[in-house]
Order: C-alpha cells, then sequence, then structure tokens
C-alpha cells in the first residue's frame, strides 16, 4: 500500500513537471504539495521549564517534541524548526532530529533570577512543507511555554543599618532590646529569607533569637560596666552568613540617684598655668526632686605636705623676713647642725623640717639661746597637728616649758594641751609685781584635736594674750589668776615636746610628753607680730579660687577660709549653683611646687519643699595632680685663678674673691622642628630663667682660717641694704635669706680676703655653692684659687753686664758639632756672635726700662692705693705670666745647651713684644703697671729670685 502510494505520487510528480511550465506549473505544484502535507505538526498545548540562573539549559516538562501524521513522507512528515513568540526573550528554540521532531529549549544569553525570576511566551512548531523547493511549511498550534529560574545563593546577607544603639537601665530583664534585620539579595525564598540571628562576641550577657531581637540574660549594673559593645552576624537559609557583621552598642543607664554628673577624678595642674578650672561641666541630678536650696561645701585637702599646705619652701626666718617681721626671731626647732644639735635626737619626717613627737622625747634648748626672763611683749608661733590626747585620763602635753632645773619644779611659762584645749601659763616674779594677776589662758577649739595642721601665734602683751589660728582671731574663754613667783636663785630648763622635772624627784626627768607633729616653733622676745605678718606667715600659695566673680550672680552667696582651702557656697537655682561650681578652680602661684597629688572634696547639703525626707547627694572624691616643675640649672661663673701682690692682702680692704662672679639659672626646653614634614628629632635648648637664691656658702679649702692672720670680710651694710644675712667663721663664709639672683651677686662681689702674713702664703682656695629652696636645687661648685704675687729682685746693670760675657751663655752658638763643621766655622761663628750680641744688648735695654717703669709705678699706686676702686685693681690673669729669669741661674752647671737656647729665643720673643706694644698705654695698662711695682715690693728668698715678669704682655 505504502508502495502504491510513492509510485502514484512520482508519477504526479513527473507528470507536473513535463505538462508544461510557467504558472500552470506553479500552480500545478501546490496542489500536489498540499495532496502529499496534508497534515499539521502537533505540540502540547503548554509547557513549564526551570533554568538554573548563569545556565543556558531549560529542562521542560513535558520535553520539547512535535509530531507529524504526514511521516514519514519526506519534509512534509518532518520537524524543521521551533520558533518562540515574543519580543526580547533571551530564550531559543532549536530542533534535535527532524525525523522524530525532538527540540531543545535553551537561553541565549545568561540569565540572572535578581532581574527576572520567570518568562512565559508562545512557541510553535514547524514542519518542512512538501519538498525541499517549497516553503509552504505547516505550522502547529500554539504552545505556552512558563519557565521559572532557579536561583543560586550567589548573594551574602546584609544588614540594614551599620550600627545599632540602645539605652537600658540597669537592674532590668527586658524582652528586647532592640531588633536587628538584615536581607539578602537573592531571588529565591530559600536564599533571600533569613533564617537565623547570631551574636559573635562571646562571653556577653546578651542573646538573639531567629527575629533579631537582643535581650539582656541578666541584670546588667551601672558600676560594672557602662557599655557593652556586641558583633551580630545572620545566616540566610542556605546558610551564608552575613558579609560584615553589625556592631550593637548597649549602653547601661544608671538607675536615676540624685548626684553630681560628669567630672573627672584626676585633675593634672601643670606649674605655671595660672588658675585650671576643677569640674568645668559638672552638674548635679536631682531625679525630678524637688530642691529649695543647696549648701556646697569645696575642701581643698594637703595636710600631707607639711603643715597644711606646700609651703616647703625656704626656712621660717627666711619666711619671717620676707613676711615684713621684725628681726629678732628664735627658732627653737631648727634643722639638726652642728650649732643648733638640741634637735638632732628628735623625729623628723623627710623633710627635715616637721618634728614628730611620741609622747617619749624631749629636747631642752641651750641657756642663753632664749633670754632668761621674757618682758611684756612677746610673741610664740608654731605648726601643730595634733589629735585626741591618748588614754581615757588626758594628761597635760606640753609644747614649750620654762621651768626650774633643779630644787623645785615651777614652771615659769609653758604652752600646753589638755583635753583638747590650748593653755598658755605665764608666771610673773615677785620683783615685777605682788598682786593676783592673769597666769593662765585657755582656749577651747575643734581643730586642736582634728589632725590637721594648722599656724598658731600667741601675742602676749601682758596682762593681755590674744591666739590667731589659721589668721582668725581668737580670745581666751577662760583666765586663771594666781599669785607671783617668789624670787629665787634657782637656774631655769627651757624644753621642747615636754617639761623638765628638777626637783620633787629622785632624778630629775622629762615629763608631761606632747603626742603630734610641730614645726617653725618659734619665739621673739621683746615684740608682737602684727595681724598683716601672721596673715602673711599663714598664708598659702596654693588654694582655691573662683573664676570670673561678678558671673556667679546675685543668687549665689560664697565663702572662702582665710587660706582659701575652704569654699563654702550656697544658692537656691540648681542652674546657678551648676555654674558656680564650674567656675571653681585650683591655683599655685609658686615658681616651683612640690609635685604631687592634693585631694579635693566636694560635699552638699539639701533643702527640699515641706519633705522631712530629702534626696542625698553623695561626696565628690578627687584630687589634683600637680606635675613636676621645670628644674632650674644654677650656674657660677667667674675667674677661677688670679694673683694680687703681697701689699693687697695687707691692706685694709683685703683682696676682693669674686669681683665677676656671675649667677645664672637656665632650663632645658625642647624645641619644635621648623618642618613638619621632616622626622628629624627636636633640638633642646637653654633659655635663661629669674628666681630666688636662700643662700650661698664660701668655703675655705685646703685647712681652715687661721684666725691670728686672716680672715674673710664683708660690710654688714652691703647685707642690710639687700636684706641678706651671713654668718662668719674660720671654715668659711655664708650668705643666707630669700633674695633675687642678682642681689647674692652684688654680694658676693664685695666679699674680701685679708692676710696679714702674706710672705709665707702662696696660694688661697675657695668654693661657692648656692641654693634655691633650701637645697632642693644646688649650683654648681665653684672652685676660686688666690695666687700671692712676691716681688723679684732686679738685678743691678753691673751684674746684667757681668752675664752678657759668661761663657755658659754663649756655649750653645760655639759648641763644634763635627769636625767637618769646623771648616764652615770660621765665617758663622762670627755672624752667631753679633746677632747674641745684639739680642743680649737689646735684652738688657728692656730690663732697665722694665725697672724704670716699675719704680713710676710703685710711686703712683703708693699715691692713689687708698682712693681707687677694688674692681680697678683686680688683675687680668689672662695677660700676665711668670717666667724663670735665666740670667739669675747663669752658675747653675745642669743646664744644657737646649734650655740655653730656648732661653736666647724667649728672650728675643720678649723684646719683640716690647717693642710692638710700646704705643698703647690706656687704663688698665696702667693698673697692671701698678700691680707690677706692688707685687716687686719686699720680695725675697730663694723663690723670689727665681721669678721674673713677662713683659711681653706689658705695655711700656
Amino acid at each position: 500500500m505504502l508502495t502504491g502510494r510513492l509510485c502514484w505520487v512520482s508519477l504526479l510528480l513527473v507528470l507536473g513537471v513535463g505538462s508544461g511550465s510557467g504558472g500552470g506549473g506553479s500552480r500545478q505544484r501546490r496542489l500536489l504539495a498540499a495532496k502529499v502535507n496534508k497534515h499539521k505538526p502537533w505540540i502540547e498545548t503548554s509547557y513549564h521549564g526551570v533554568i538554573t540562573e548563569n545556565n543556558d539549559t531549560v529542562i521542560l516538562d513535558p520535553p520539547l517534541v512535535a509530531l507529524d501524521k504526514d511521516a514519514p513522507v519526506p519534509f512534509a512528515g518532518e520537524i524543521c524548526a521551533f520558533k518562540i513568540h515574543g519580543q526580547e526573550l533571551p530564550f531559543e528554540a532549536v530542533v534535535l532530529n527532524k525525523t522524530s521532531g525532538e527540540g531543545r529549549l535553551r537561553a541565549k544569553s545568561p540569565i540572572d533570577c535578581e532581574l527576572q525570576k520567570e518568562y512565559t511566551f508562545i512557541i510553535q512548531a514547524y514542519d518542512c512543507g512538501a519538498g525541499p523547493q517549497v516553503t509552504a511549511w505547516k505550522k502547529s498550534h500554539k504552545a505556552v511555554v512558563h519557565i521559572q529560574v532557579k536561583d543560586v545563593n550567589e548573594f551574602a546577607p546584609t544588614f540594614k543599618e551599620p550600627a545599632y544603639k540602645a539605652v537600658v537601665t540597669e537592674g532590668k530583664i527586658y524582652d528586647s532590646i532592640l531588633q536587628v534585620e538584615a536581607v539578602d539579595e537573592d531571588c529565591s525564598p530559600q536564599y533571600s529569607q533569613i533564617c537565623n540571628y547570631e551574636i559573635v562576641t562571646t562571653d556577653v550577657p546578651f542573646a538573639i533569637d531567629r527575629n533579631g531581637n537582643i535581650r539582656n540574660t541578666e541584670k546588667l549594673s551601672y558600676d560594672k560596666q557602662h557599655q557593652y559593645e556586641i558583633l551580630v552576624t545572620a545566616y540566610d537559609c542556605g546558610q551564608k552568613p552575613a558579609a560584615q557583621d553589625t556592631l550593637v552598642q548597649v549602653d547601661v543607664k544608671p538607675v536615676c540617684k540624685p548626684g553630681w554628673q560628669d567630672w573627672t577624678k584626676r585633675i593634672e595642674y601643670q606649674p605655671g598655668s595660672g588658675s585650671v578650672p576643677l569640674f568645668p561641666s559638672i552638674h548635679l541630678e536631682t531625679c525630678d526632686g524637688a530642691v529649695s536650696s543647696i549648701q556646697i561645701t569645696t575642701e581643698l585637702q594637703t595636710n600631707y605636705i607639711g603643715k597644711g599646705c606646700d609651703r616647703e619652701t625656704y626656712s621660717e626666718k627666711s619666711l619671717q623676713k620676707l613676711c615684713g617681721a621684725s628681726s629678732g626671731i628664735i627658732d627653737l626647732l631648727p634643722s639638726p647642725s652642728t650649732a643648733t644639735n638640741w634637735t638632732a635626737g628628735l623625729l623628723v619626717d623627710s623633710s627635715e623640717m616637721i618634728f614628730k613627737f611620741d609622747g617619749r622625747q624631749g629636747a631642752k634648748i641651750p641657756d642663753g639661746v632664749v633670754p632668761k626672763n621674757l618682758t611684756d611683749q612677746f610673741t610664740i608661733t608654731m605648726w601643730m597637728k595634733h589629735g585626741p590626747s591618748p588614754g581615757v585620763r588626758a594628761e597635760k602635753e606640753t609644747i614649750l616649758c620654762n621651768s626650774d632645773k633643779t630644787e623645785m619644779n615651777r614652771h615659769h611659762y609653758a604652752l600646753y594641751v589638755h583635753n583638747c584645749r590650748l593653755v598658755f601659763l605665764l608666771r610673773k616674779d615677785f620683783d615685777q609685781a605682788d598682786t593676783f594677776r592673769p597666769a593662765e589662758f585657755h582656749w577651747k577649739l575643734d581643730q586642736i584635736c582634728d589632725k590637721e595642721w594648722h599656724y598658731y601665734v600667741i601675742n602676749v602683751e601682758f596682762p593681755v594674750v590674744t591666739l590667731y589660728m589659721d589668721g582668725a582671731t581668737y580670745e581666751p574663754y577662760l583666765v586663771t589668776n594666781d599669785w607671783p613667783i617668789h624670787p629665787s636663785h634657782i637656774a631655769m630648763q627651757l624644753t621642747v615636746g615636754a617639761c623638765w622635772q628638777g626637783g620633787e624627784v629622785t632624778k630629775p626627768r622629762f615629763a608631761q610628753f606632747f603626742h603630734g607633729s610641730l614645726a617653725s616653733l618659734t619665739i621673739r622676745p621683746g615684740r608682737m607680730d602684727s595681724q598683716k605678718v601672721i596673715s602673711c606667715l599663714q598664708a598659702c600659695k596654693e588654694g582655691l579660687d573662683i573664676n570670673s566673680l561678678e558671673s556667679l550672680g546675685q543668687g549665689i552667696k560664697y565663702h572662702f577660709n582665710p587660706s582659701q582651702s575652704v569654699l563654702v557656697m550656697e544658692g537656691d537655682d540648681i542652674g546657678n549653683i551648676n555654674r558656680a561650681l564650674q567656675k571653681v578652680s585650683y591655683i599655685n602661684s609658686r615658681q616651683f611646687p612640690t609635685a604631687g597629688v592634693r585631694r579635693l572634696k566636694v560635699s552638699s547639703k539639701v533643702q527640699c519643699f515641706g519633705e522631712d525626707v530629702c534626696i542625698s547627694i553623695p561626696d565628690v572624691d578627687a584630687y589634683v595632680m600637680v606635675l613636676q616643675a621645670i628644674e632650674p640649672q644654677i650656674t657660677l661663673r667667674g675667674t677661677d685663678r688670679f694673683w694680687r701682690p703681697a701689699a693687697q692682702f695687707e691692706s685694709a680692704r683685703g683682696v676682693i674673691l669674686f669681683p665677676d662672679i656671675k649667677i645664672v639659672s637656665t632650663f632645658t626646653k625642647a624645641e619644635a622642628a621648623g618642618d613638619l614634614k621632616t622626622t628629624a628629632p627636636k633640638s633642646a635648648v637653654l633659655e635663661e630663667m629669674l628666681h630666688n637664691l636662700d643662700f650661698c656658702d664660701i668655703l675655705v679649702l685646703g685647712g681652715d682660717l687661721d684666725p691670728r692672720q686672716e680672715c674673710l670680710e664683708l660690710n654688714h651694710s652691703e647685707l642690710h641694704q639687700r636684706h641678706l644675712d651671713a654668718t662668719n667663721s674660720t671654715a668659711g663664709y655664708s650668705i643666707y635669706g630669700v633674695g633675687s639672683m642678682s642681689r647674692y651677686e652684688q654680694v658676693l662681689h664685695h666679699v674680701r680676703y685679708r692676710n696679714w702674713q702674706p710672705a709665707a702664703l702662696e696660694a688661697r682656695r675657695f668654693r661657692i655653692k648656692c641654693s634655691e629652696l633650701n637645697g632642693r636645687y644646688t649650683s654648681n661648685e665653684f672652685n676660686l684659687e688666690v695666687s700671692v704675687l712676691h716681688e723679684v729682685r732686679v738685678p743691678d746693670k753691673e751684674h746684667v753686664n757681668h752675664l752678657v760675657v759668661q761663657p755658659p751663655f754663649l756655649q750653645s752658638v760655639h759648641h763644634p758639632e763635627s769636625q767637618s763643621s769646623l771648616q764652615r766655622s770660621s765665617v758663622v761663628p762670627s755672624i752667631a756672635t753679633v746677632v747674641i750680641i745684639i739680642s743680649v744688648c737689646m735684652l738688657v735695654f728692656v730690663v732697665a726700662m722694665g725697672v724704670y717703669r716699675v719704680r713710676i709705678a710703685h710711686q703712683h699706686f703708693t699715691q692713689e692705693a687708698e682712693a681707687a676702686k677694688e674692681a680697678e685693681m683686680d688683675w687680668d690673669d689672662s695677660a700676665l705670666t711668670i717666667t724663670v729669669n735665666p740670667m739669675e741661674k747663669h752658675g747653675d752647671p745642669g743646664r744644657g745647651e737646649d734650655e740655653t737656647e730656648e732661653e736666647e729665643e724667649e728672650e728675643e720673643a720678649e723684646e719683640d713684644g716690647s717693642s710692638s706694644s710700646s704705643d698703647s698705654e690706656g687704663s688698665e695698662e696702667e693698673e697692671e703697671e701698678e700691680g707690677v711695682g706692688r707685687g716687686r715690693r719686699g720680695q725675697s728668698g730663694a723663690r723670689q729670685a727665681q721669678l721674673e715678669w713677662d713683659d711681653s704682655t706689658l705695655p711700656y
């Protein structure tokens, strides 16, 4: 059947081809094709496909297959194409097998799920028509293709916010403090959804759920930790973690507690900074409490630094003089030394200015230090730190006591503490008065036993006794009268720290010991301190201050204590109080303050409106750290060696030792580099600074002075004009007192040395060392050597002429060196002889002129020596040399040829120097000539015969 059909078709084709041409042939072919390609291709009505993004293969369900009922007729029963209907679709369909009709759908370009997740379009199948020349293909019906893009997990989760912040109150458990949220750019639910969150930071009291809610797992404490910082990551459902973790900051807010906020515990102070605010941002938190008024007390607690504040500067005598106190002060507790050895056995602190009494020690003050009988006017001053008396039964604690040394036990005057009361006892003698008179004066003050330093001044103008404590005046609350003491010839003993009990006991001993610390205990007989002096002595150069008093407002009341270590402010407006406390500052006017800690305490008292129980404000405990000041480098400079004629040592004015001494103080300062781009280290430069000195010691080296023939002298007027004092001894001279460096220079310029027997003296050596702040800063040790210029005996002309012809003087010229040189000596010796003779003649002329000018200078010196200034008589040793006169040792057999030749060269140099400087005659040259005359007067001995002036440096 099939074979017959194919034959029939072939026959028709043959007939058609051979029957004619033109339009009729084409029509016949179409008719024939229509009869052969009778059926359309057939495909499914819908397809569902899946393609993975970034891939080109589409998996269809069902598979893409087209069928044609014309099969197996060639062309008519074959599938030639699949066509997709739609604009700009990224897909194409291809035929894999024409006969079977199998096809494939693929992507023309990469598919991105994030751009489009699904595609829907129409597809049709086309058969191959009736033959190869026939284009009339038959197409199938339209089928719908729905393709879904399969996602790839190519994106990581990202958080919506780079950081999260939350504030919680301490002591609470939160279900959710805050929620973090992450997103994923993948298109599929599997990869675009966030399935989990995780806290990366370990050991934190927080947890997070799958929705990103963070909660605390325990109660938080503000005191334990103010802030937490945790890292959180997120995972999508494909378990891909976030590309970057997010930061979650949780601030813990304390439960509202009334108190001061925003203040710093440590405040640094650089010396020289002036006034520095202590709490520039402080403010009071009242937790909405209704406050009617508040009182603030700011206290600078510097009691750990001796005597209440930074006063460890100068000695008590120096401080008294600085404050303008009258002279005559007697220090009863000086630093231990050879002259003041009664305090050597007492306990002292590191500064050696504070003495500690433990109830077992006392000191006897030697006789003669304090007058035996005080007048009706005198002053006792002291720094004292004292606590409650030990024991149930408090005994008297003696500070100062003047009692009988033997036989009896009478107290003539005493100062002691008893039951936190200060008592001053003063018993008059019968020869002064025989009436019942005031004898004991009592003061009851809390400060006596508060274990703090206080400054006490007792002014006595009998019968009136006044106490000043920290600059404030206190009258005695109790005065007890007594009879005068009967006259006796018993010696008295003055003691400190205990009272001497000479009678009523088998063995004299100390009693009534003091427990506490004392410093600067002084007594001034016959004088009283003024209120101004007392205020100056107890004043402190560091303390509290207020910046801009006018800006405090009228609603603020404030009060300073005398030493400005306590400031009390009061007001009814919290805002004004905050601003007032922000202006409180610390000031230190010392140039070199003691580095260390100064404690600060701010206490508050609050009153509320009509409430019995008001809010309580905790104290503020802070401290000021005073940094180390720039240390000065004190340098002494000047001439360290010179000579003077013996006559000047013997004169009434003596020899000025330090005519050009210079005192300079410098400090090292780092200099910033000029180019900021360079990395070169900063260079250090020295800058001068001005400050005071408190003593300069001149020590005698090489043995003490012999008072029978030598001494150091200084006019007292030079000291008094510059408000300085001095002590003199055989070991040296000590100048002390607070004064500027220029004052000390001026005084040192007038220190003289005298010696009545300078003939036996060759040299004297001295050393100077200066100090600031009781040795805290010391200078270099400047050494000086002063030598005596002894006179030289100048030989007469006959002696000189005799020396000219001596053979040893010409021996070096005529001495033959070898036999061959004898032939040349016939000419050379004559020339050499002439040169030598001329040189000797010139030398004789120079010596003669020198003797003449020395005599003229000596006469000039004797006429004007008393009227000339000391500074004009100084010798400049840089232009003065002493040489050995070869003419005085012409007979020495030990001198060789080389020495003789050197002497001749020196003589020629002297001759040239004399002739070249003969035209210059100045004032300084005249002084030098006067010195020559003085130096050559009265000189004798073997050493004198060996010395000669080097006139090459002297003008003629």
